[in-house]
């Protein structure tokens, strides 16, 4: 009950002209950032860091949540209507999604996708409410060591999901922890690797890497090889047949409890959210067959686990300071840069902020529901704008953006050197989603580790001796062991693949 109250004063908050108004833009720009092909809810989002400076930090976070979860509606879009998506999680929509759209059925594919994703977010966001405040004080009882252990299998969840490779997600993470260590050292006061710069003695700021390694990347590889879209049909019919509904609704349930349970778990992206989903529709479906074909299982499933994905992902970020997916990596950035630490604190040190932005996700979620289902058309429209119009806007927002943050060339040119890293990267198949949690988390992970060994008197052996992270460290190793394991199995299949042929 005290979770319901405080939810209605954190609507009182959210309900102010201004935060309307943010949530407003920000649900806005998220559905323009799903549609556009090319720009994603990572990249978006940290390409929008730099205008939140000088906002109040409840209005600013409002606005990058609703970027957030409206690109994940936006995606769908372009995704059943012209086979391109707008982002990452949507590719598995294409798959019947399209299908529908070349039967005349684009419409009921939208309008449950709509319906679905409504439902998924506001599930997500309910829950929440009232999960997240009870993991937050069970976080309380966390100290030094509980906080490293945590953080380690976070880093080591990220490193083991993402990507095709474990040796490449280390390298990513080694990347990013000794990005982390540039800057004076918490413990003695000593700069390391700054080679004698004035600018680095502050460290590397996240805004500047964020833009460089996300926006700049995304405007070469897509400069590179631009997407084409066709001109997309019309949108006629939005509900699903009366009979239907019975399966549809199923889906949406299945795919809920899906995008809720990997939302919480650190690595988990809403990626694997949707092809789980997909998956098991396939799975529990009387006739597979149709999969593939224009089944709209296929469709309501998966979109309702991505956006069910993306509002339960808040919970181990509000509760435990812990980004479960490279996007709240990027707001856990933007809360540290407007004064705030995610944690089990958060609750009880800023109740205001906290209940006014899970109030204002609830209104973003029903602002989405209106604009996604009469106006579906014009967000289609949207997708046709060529990328050569496109990518020099961009090109402009990101380097008044990143020259806006201090003043200083030196972030500018430290954001172009990023972005040609990010290039670099993506090409190499290196997940940068695993260099940027670890930069972000490298400093607390430290401190924490440092924290640890001062009151221990057997130095490392404190992670094993208190009880909660010793359970933690262990679930850590057994992920990190499971992962090499699979690394070498499958590196073991390929060459008898290749021995084959």
């Amino acid at each position: 009950m005290d979770s319901f109250f405080l939810l209605m004063q954190g609507f009182e908050t959210a309900l102010t002209w201004s935060n309307l108004l943010y949530c407003l833009i920000g649900v806005m720009l998220g559905m323009v950032i799903g549609v556009l092909p090319g720009l994603g809810p990572v990249s978006g989002t940290a390409l929008l860091i730099p205008i939140t400076f000088g906002m109040e930090p409840v209005s600013a976070i409002i606005m990058l949540s609703g970027i957030f979860y409206g690109s994940m509606y936006g995606g769908t879009i372009t995704s059943v209507l012209v086979n391109v998506p707008g982002e990452a999680a949507s590719v598995i929509t294409c798959i019947d999604g399209y299908e529908m759209t070349k039967k005349g059925r684009a419409g009921a594919a939208l309008g449950v996708s709509a319906i679905g994703s409504f439902i998924g977010g506001v599930v997500a966001v309910t829950a929440l409410t009232f999960v997240g405040p009870a993991l937050s004080k069970f976080a309380l009882k966390f100290g030094p060591p509980e906080f490293f252990a945590i953080m380690l299998l976070g880093m080591l969840m990220i490193v083991a999901l993402m990507g095709k490779s474990l040796v490449r997600g280390l390298i990513a993470a080694v990347l990013g922890l000794l990005l982390a260590m540039v800057g004076q050292d918490m413990v003695t006061g000593e700069f390391r690797f700054t080679f004698g710069s004035i600018e680095l003695m502050d460290g590397i700021d996240f805004a500047v890497m964020a833009m460089g390694l996300f926006g700049i990347s995304e405007i070469l590889l897509n400069a590179e090889n631009p997407a084409k879209v066709t001109k997309p049909e019309k949108v006629k019919g939005l509900l699903p047949k009366r009979e239907e509904w019975g399966p549809t609704l199923k889906s949406v349930g299945r795919g809920t409890g899906i995008g809720m349970l990997l939302g919480v778990i650190p690595g988990a992206n809403s990626i694997i959210a949707s092809t789980f989903s997909y998956i098991l529709e396939k799975k529990v479906a009387k006739d597979p067959s149709r999969f593939g074909k224009g089944a709209i299982e296929g469709v309501a499933g998966p979109e309702t686990a991505n956006n069910a994905h993306s509002g339960a992902a808040l919970i181990p970020l509000f509760s435990l300071g812990l980004p479960s997916s490279p996007t709240m990596a990027v707001i856990l950035g933007a809360f540290i840069m407007h004064g705030l630490t995610p944690g089990p604190a958060l609750f009880t040190k800023n109740p205001d902020f906290v209940w006014g932005l899970i109030a204002s996700m609830f209104i973003g979620n029903v602002l989405l529901l209106i604009m996604n289902m009469p106006l579906v058309g014009m967000w289609a429209k949207i997708a046709m704008i060529p990328y050569k119009l496109l990518f020099p806007i961009i090109l402009m927002v990101i380097l008044v953006g990143t020259y806006s943050l201090n003043g200083s060339l030196w972030d500018v040119g430290l954001m172009l050197i990023f972005g040609v890293l990010g290039y670099i990267l993506k090409k190499l198949d290196i997940p940068m989603s695993a260099m940027i949690v670890t930069f972000i988390l490298g400093s607390q992970l430290e401190t924490s580790m440092l924290q640890s060994l001062s009151i221990s008197t057997d130095g490392f052996l404190i992670f094993f001796t208190e009880p909660i992270s010793a359970v933690i460290m262990s679930i850590a190793f057994i992920i990190f062991a499971v992962s090499i394991y699979s690394g070498v199995k499958n590196k073991r299949g390929n060459l008898a693949d290749d021995v084959e042929m």
